[in-house]
């Protein structure tokens, strides 16, 4: 009773580590790379999708001024941080609230 046991879980540990052997194998072989621009240059749009996104009806179209608050948000941080330094460096005393902060 307890060999049988034994058989089915060395068997299914067995399975188990070949299979972890063959998933990378299979990976790799999964893209023959025959339809290559360049090399590692493989990607190809999904059948029914449009080589280039831009101009197609697939393009989000952002909106500039919506791409352009994170770069406004960095700038207003950089300018607060800047302030925080300035007065750490003539008090020794380090505020984040920069409203507290005599200009």
């Amino acid at each position: 009773m307890q060999t049988t046991t034994l058989r089915r879980a060395t068997l299914a540990a067995l399975f188990a580590f070949g299979a972890t052997l063959a998933l990378p194998v299979s990976g790799a072989l999964a893209y023959d790379g025959t339809k290559c621009r360049a090399p590692g240059n493989c990607w190809e749009p999904k059948p029914g999708f449009p080589d280039k996104v831009a101009g197609s009806k697939y393009d989000p179209k952002h909106n500039p001024t919506q791409l352009n608050k994170q770069s406004e948000s960095i700038a207003g941080m950089e300018a607060r941080n800047a302030k925080r330094v300035a007065n750490f460096n003539k008090t020794g005393k380090w505020e984040n609230d920069v409203s507290k902060i005599a200009d």
